[in-house]
């Protein structure tokens, strides 16, 4: 397995504010990681250290195999970044923006502008590329500022929040411009507020939590720590509801919950689709009649809040200082 990021200890206090508090992190090439945890937790510092706009207090991290601290230009080389706002000049054409970025990679006029032509089509912008940028909505700025970030062909992405603010559908636009870059072979590390976006595109999903890693797999190997499937059920007479589950017994991976005054039973399953086939033979059975039934798969909100303690929050981290510039890219 060939690394293309890989932290050990990564400390960073704030003042009094430890926002990072001994991270590791492993990212394999070519796959996608998302980060994952509530406002605060330590994503965003992460990426900057990584993306070498910060110093680590203490620890290491690699890039390639180059040093964050000790090799910020190698590391630069190989990089492209994409922060939680827009970082796409206003006053300039979709062009105009990608051709800058182009000489400040410092490509010729002549292979920026070749650039720029190739990103704009990628990314379905050609016929507003000579508008300024004033004029794109919330999704167009978002997708220019993803090509900004992949001027210089870079072999490892940071993206932060790269969906924040966007409408379903421009979302589902910018997950498959992703799922692309990462099978071209292109490393990507996602902070993401949206749990269904790690659910997605994330081969890994690492949660963070008050600066510390608490957890790390799959997203199936992080909902089965929450207990694996459920048969939720509403019997149509209330009074059925201890012999339903009392007659479901042989079904279930663990304890069931009967409420006789609703009429609900929970059933932890293993199997998920054959048993809920079979409950409903069971009770068809036992002549009780089902109001409803429902297979219910554990979400990454159930990991988060049984991880943390509490569910997702959707602000935007901001519990680390600004650097100065968003969404600093490759070389200086």
């Amino acid at each position: 397995m060939t690394l293309a990021i890989q932290a050990r200890g990564l400390v960073k206090h704030f003042g009094e504010v430890k926002a990072l508090n001994g991270i590791d992190l492993d990212v394999e090439q070519g796959k996608v990681v998302g980060l994952l945890g509530p406002n605060g937790s330590g994503k965003t510092t992460t990426v900057r250290i990584l993306s070498t706009l910060l110093r680590p207090d203490s620890g290491t991290a690699t890039i390639g195999g180059h040093d964050v601290v000790q090799d910020p230009d190698a590391v630069r080389q190989l990089i492209g970044l994409t922060g939680q706002y827009a970082a796409v000049d206003q006053y300039l054409t979709g062009r105009e923006n990608l051709e800058l970025f182009g000489r400040l990679f410092h490509l010729s006029k002549k292979d920026a502008s070749a650039r720029a032509d190739e990103l704009l089509h990628r990314f379905d912008l050609t016929e507003a590329a000579d508008r300024g940028i004033k004029g794109y909505s919330g999704g167009m700025r978002r997708r220019l500022d993803l090509a900004a970030s992949l001027i210089g062909n870079p072999s490892v992405l940071f993206l932060d929040e790269p969906t924040t603010g966007l409408d379903p559908r421009s979302r589902q636009g910018m997950w498959e411009v992703i799922e692309d870059l990462v099978s071209e072979g292109t490393t990507v590390l996602l902070t993401t507020q949206y749990l269904e976006e790690a659910d997605q595109l994330a081969s890994k999903i690492v949660v963070l939590d008050h600066g510390s890693v608490i957890a790390q797999g799959t997203a199936d190997e992080l909902k089965t720590q929450v207990g694996g499937d459920r048969i939720e059920i509403d019997v149509v007479d209330s009074v059925d509801a201890q012999r339903a589950g009392d007659a479901l017994a042989s079904l279930a991976s663990g304890a069931i919950t009967t409420d006789a005054t609703t009429g609900k039973i929970v059933i932890p399953v293993t199997g998920g689709s054959t048993a809920i086939v079979s409950a409903v033979r069971v009770l068809d059975e036992q002549s009780i009649g089902i109001a409803d039934i429902a297979l219910r798969r554990p979400t990454l909100d159930d990991v988060f809040l049984s991880l943390t303690g509490h569910a997702t929050e959707q602000p935007v981290e901001s519990a680390t200082p600004s650097t100065g510039r968003r969404g600093r890219r490759g070389r200086n």
